[in-house]
């Protein structure tokens, strides 16, 4: 190795003061490119890397912040309703539905129990109830009615059609859930 060192020192020492200077500015180019190409731009990329991923972590930090939120909302409507289970008045669905339509001026033409899955927590009670010739405004009162129930009513399914023979009227098809604690 000190041979090699010998003769490079030797070879250095032969040249002339211009070789020399041209020589020094070419080492010194060479060393700014491999310092540029081996430092510089590492540590920009880097930099840029960490942006990046800093932008993406603050992306995903937004959404699990309104993530959270969709849960919290939800957490509180599933306690209200839960609430609501627990402290409401329990009845007979089929006598509620009747009661209401009496209220709402309407003559329910069919109440006809349907099947619920088993819940953990809760049974649920399903009636499909068929009204023929009513008005829109009888439905929706009816309806309303339902939703504001004292008991907890829900309903699941609704199907609406005109009457061919008086097209102001309606035949209204729908489902309507009770639950109870288990």
């Amino acid at each position: 190795m000190s041979e090699v060192i010998a003769r490079i020192r030797a070879y250095f020492e032969d040249l002339t003061p211009r070789e020399r200077l041209a020589l020094a500015a070419v080492g010194g180019a060479l060393g700014l490119a491999i310092g540029w190409l081996g430092v510089v731009q590492p540590m920009q990329r880097a930099q840029v890397d960490a942006e990046a991923r800093i932008e993406g972590a603050e992306h995903q930090i937004g959404l699990m912040q309104r993530q959270r939120a969709q849960y919290d909302e939800i957490a509180g409507r599933l306690q209200r309703v839960e609430t609501r289970i627990a402290r409401g008045p329990k009845g007979n669905i089929f006598t509620t539905l009747e009661s209401l339509a009496r209220n709402s001026a309407i003559k329910i033409e069919s109440l006809e129990p349907q099947a619920a899955p088993a819940g953990d927590r809760y049974t649920e009670e399903k009636v499909q109830v068929v009204l023929k010739s009513v008005t829109l405004n009888q439905l929706s009162q009816y309806l309303n009615q339902i939703e504001g129930a004292p008991q907890l009513l829900s309903i699941k399914a609704l199907r609406i059609r005109t009457r061919a023979d008086k097209p102001e009227l309606l035949d209204v098809t729908f489902t309507v859930s009770s639950f109870e604690p288990v």
